[in-house]
């Protein structure tokens, strides 16, 4: 099934707001903003119990120029069983000034899962972007560990038609063990955070942060294009998860959950 969801922000005296949006089953938008916030706040919401067999998700983003947009998630996102398999499309397009921070719930791969994903960033002049990743090893607590067939997500970033950055992750464990050296070894949760902003630099306050976590294995790293590249192993996804939202306030930015 293919199914659509279109988000477009603009400002009005210095406030976001919710210009367009358009979807289609089983997704759903809520704006959980509230008052005395220039900021929008986003959920998406969907009615499935997660990613089925030949579902495709098409998803776009647009902020218009000193837009600022903040888009949560409803709660983990299970990736069932397959037999071909299903996919995701995300395109986000910054306009000048323009800031977005989506930090989602960990994705679950149940065993024999099969999906692919793509992410395409497009940015203007001084833009914010936090932009993070987790995937489990799938039913941990049922015993069900790296037994999912196929995970792949690739992000580009792109500035003034030029690849700024690009990052693939590639999860098949019968091909190349997850449990091995120089991969996942005894962890079953990976994180990946990118931080993209023409500012001061944060290297050394994130650093001290994954520094005082305890139970990870974590470094953060600046990339060709300025940004910090944070990645992380850890035995839990709400671990990460947690963590990732700790160093997304670092920002300035971001809303108290």
């Amino acid at each position: 099934m293919i199914s659509e969801l279109q988000i477009k922000a603009a400002v009005r005296e210095q406030h976001t707001f919710l210009q367009h949006s358009y979807y289609t089953r089983p997704f759903k938008v809520a704006d959980i903003s509230g008052r005395n916030t220039d900021v929008l706040h986003l959920t998406v919401m969907t009615a499935s119990p997660g990613i089925l067999d030949g579902d495709e998700y098409r998803i776009r983003v647009e902020l218009e120029e000193n837009a600022s947009l903040q888009l949560y998630t409803q709660s983990y996102q299970r990736i069932f069983n397959m037999q071909q398999g299903a996919r995701q499309d995300f395109t986000v397009t910054m306009a000048d000034g323009s800031s977005f921070i989506y930090l989602p719930h960990p994705s679950v791969p149940h065993q024999d899962a099969v999906f692919e994903g793509t992410n395409h960033i497009t940015l203007g002049e001084n833009c914010r972007l936090l932009w993070g990743e987790i995937i489990t090893c799938g039913r941990k607590l049922s015993g069900e560990v790296f037994r999912c067939r196929k995970f792949q997500n690739i992000t580009s970033i792109f500035r003034d038609g030029r690849l700024l950055f690009k990052d693939v992750t590639l999860l098949q464990p019968e091909a190349v063990p997850a449990g091995i050296m120089g991969e996942w070894e005894e962890y079953t949760h990976q994180g990946s955070m990118l931080w993209y902003e023409e500012g001061p630099d944060m290297e050394d306050l994130v650093y001290e942060l994954l520094q005082a976590e305890e139970g990870i294995t974590a470094g953060v790293s600046a990339t060709a294009c300025g940004a910090l590249l944070i990645r992380a192993l850890g035995q839990g996804g709400e671990q990460l998860y947690e963590l990732f939202k700790k160093i997304a306030k670092l920002s300035g930015n971001e809303r108290k959950l």
